[in-house]
């Protein structure tokens, strides 16, 4: 399987010289027989700065290093950005099939009590997914793992030995540990609650949403899709041990996986099992996400044990006491995975999952489809937000092995510049979304059982959504910043809850008034205030980014896509064909916005255009 890894970029050292330790934020000196040269030009990593700040630093990001063997702390750029297009690639690939799911169940069933009853049962991979493989694993385990390779490196070369000595040498390594010491606690806990939910599926269904028509046909999907709180939990951990290895693409490849084995199952047993067999690939797709990923596991698990007992290694520098410079005192022989860190990551994402919970709980009452319009607007909807936070994935161990370094200044540059680029992201997501909202839902999914009506409902539904992306971008990424020193932090958390709050007394107050509208605005509101506490809070509690600077550029993009907005949606509304008018509109909200943002100086703008016009001169 191809993969992604760092290359070593550190200059030899001289025979005979010592290795000079390193500093955190800037490269090794050259060695004396060889005169300095300057490093290549890197734009695409220019933070977004001020041109004193730059010029202080200017080789502040351009890490080097083994991200396998922990011996650097940092991902070279080019690797980054190679790491972060792959990986874009394929969860864009994972998007369309997802997209291509959505459109199977509809076109098989429709927006109907059936499919209702299966998106109720839907709530457990969407839950799992969350707590198990997209924050609370990684939020843990990507610092845990940065950490123990950190260790790894402080400790020097492993010893030399025969085959017989692998005990020892799997003892002293602090990765080998980190496994031992969570993995078969964490098959028998996914194990326990896998067979609790299919036990407790009647009671789920009550709860989830009391006024269904069909119950039974809802509990039968749960009890299918239950398994995958065993599986998504193993996929999540062979995601994080890879991403914190600097290995990107097995992770990115799981949702291309699990969406092949859903549609693949709905094909082969729809006629004999209706709904039920998307409830059944769930389940296949839940092992096919585990199989990408571990063969690459353990051959990396190999890889670096063999390396490390053969290949001396230059020690960063530690205390007497053997700390990293990130550590607090006494921290070498801190576990890698606290206990107290558990609680606020897992409460935090459990809250923010629950979003999707109320929203299902206010529509079972409303008519028939309405929890179906929800679903499919937003799983359209979100599609910007997950390829804008795609960056931040792959940055998030770069973040969290700065920050075991005790380099604030390199975390602070790589938040900043990932928060910008994000919101450029996004925000023109949102505007297309919102601009030529019929048009992509006429084109994806009206056919068969979906028809005009449904159409229209879903279009207004996404429109509401999309005011909320921004939001949701925010809090994914800035939610990595709190958690990347592997503290514990109850912020996240409280700021969630605040947000749940509003999403719960907002989406009950409206949808009496707007129906399944009300509920899509109460989401936007609730996230929004959350993604706002969050962006206000980081500085004081985790990364030092500069809050006044970050919120004005946020505000000039927002005013861009404001704009972009308007003129796509008059443009797109003057052509009759959904598959001309979307394709217009696109161009002219992501010409729009460039032009407006850059008119206002907003952050990245001037980088994403040297970047795009660089590769049409490439092409030419």
């Amino acid at each position: 399987m191809t993969d992604l890894t760092g290359a070593t970029q550190s200059p030899p050292t001289e025979p005979g010289r010592a290795a000079e330790p390193a500093v955190p934020g800037r490269r090794p000196p050259p060695p004396p027989s060889a005169p300095p040269t300057a490093p290549p030009e890197t734009p695409a990593e220019t933070p977004a700065e001020t041109p004193a700040d730059s010029a202080a630093d200017p080789q502040a990001d351009a890490g080097t290093g083994d991200p396998d063997s922990g011996r650097s702390g940092y991902l070279s750029n080019r690797f980054l950005a190679r790491a972060a297009l792959v990986t874009a690639l394929l969860t864009a690939a994972g998007a369309l099939l997802g997209l291509v799911r959505d459109q199977t169940i509809a076109h098989l069933h429709g927006a109907g009590p059936g499919t209702d009853a299966f998106l109720v049962a839907w709530t457990v991979p969407e839950v799992a997914s969350t707590l198990l493989i997209e924050d609370a694993m990684a939020l843990i385990l990507v610092p845990a793992f940065s950490l123990a390779l950190a260790r790894r490196a402080a400790r020097g070369p492993l010893p030399a030995g025969p085959p017989q000595d692998s005990g020892a040498v799997r003892d002293r390594d602090p990765v080998h540990t980190l496994l031992r010491t969570t993995l078969p606690s964490l098959l028998l806990a996914l194990s326990a609650c896998a067979v609790l939910l299919m036990l407790a599926a009647p009671w789920v269904v009550a709860l989830l949403a009391p006024g269904l028509p069909d119950t039974q046909l809802a509990v039968d999907c749960t009890r299918l899709t239950a398994t995958c709180a065993f599986s998504f939990g193993i996929a999540g951990y062979c995601s994080a041990a890879l991403r914190a290895h600097g290995s990107f693409v097995p992770p990115a490849m799981i949702y291309v996986a699990y969406n092949v084995g859903i549609i693949a199952t709905m094909l082969i047993l729809s006629d004999r099992l209706g709904v039920r067999a998307a409830a059944a690939g769930v389940a296949v797709g839940g092992v096919l996400m585990v199989l990408v990923q571990a063969p690459v596991v353990l051959r990396r698990l190999r890889e670096r044990r063999a390396t490390a007992e053969r290949t001396p290694a230059p020690e960063p520098p530690v205390s007497p006491s053997g700390e990293l410079p990130g550590e607090q005192p006494g921290g070498a022989g801190r576990p890698l995975v606290a206990l107290g860190l558990l609680a606020p990551v897992i409460v935090f994402a459990l809250t923010r999952q629950s979003q999707v919970l109320i929203e299902r709980f206010l529509a079972a009452p409303l008519p028939a489809g309405a929890i179906s319009h929800l679903n499919y607007a937003q799983k359209v909807a979100q599609m910007p937000m997950v390829l804008s936070l795609m960056l931040c994935t792959v940055t998030f161990p770069v973040v969290a092995r700065a920050m075991a370094a005790g380099d604030t200044d390199r975390a602070r540059r790589r938040v900043e510049r990932d928060l910008a680029l994000a919101g450029v992201i996004v925000l023109v997501g949102a505007a297309t979304v919102i601009a030529c909202a019929p048009q992509i839902i006429e084109i994806l999914f009206q056919r068969g059982a979906f028809d005009r009506a449904d159409t229209a409902a879903t279009a207004a539904v996404m429109r509401v959504y999309a005011l909320g992306l921004l939001g949701h971008t925010l809090v994914g990424a800035l939610v990595r910043c709190y958690f990347s020193a592997a503290r514990p932090l109850w912020f996240p958390a409280l700021a969630m809850l605040v947000g749940l709050v509003l999403t719960t007394a907002g989406g009950a107050l409206l949808v009496g008034v707007w129906g399944v509208l009300g509920i899509a605005a109460g989401n936007a509101l609730g996230i929004t205030v959350t993604a706002v506490l969050l962006l206000h809070g980081v500085a004081r509690h985790s990364v030092p980014v500069r809050v006044r600077h970050m919120t004005g550029g946020l505000v000039k993009l927002s005013a861009a896509a404001a704009a972009a907005t308007g003129a796509g949606w008059l443009c797109g509304a003057l052509i009759p064909a959904p598959v001309p008018a979307a394709a217009v509109a696109c161009l002219v909200v992501a010409a729009v916005f460039l032009v407006i943002a850059r008119a206002l100086q907003a952050p990245e703008i001037d980088s994403v255009v040297r970047s795009a016009t660089r590769k049409f001169i490439d092409v030419r």
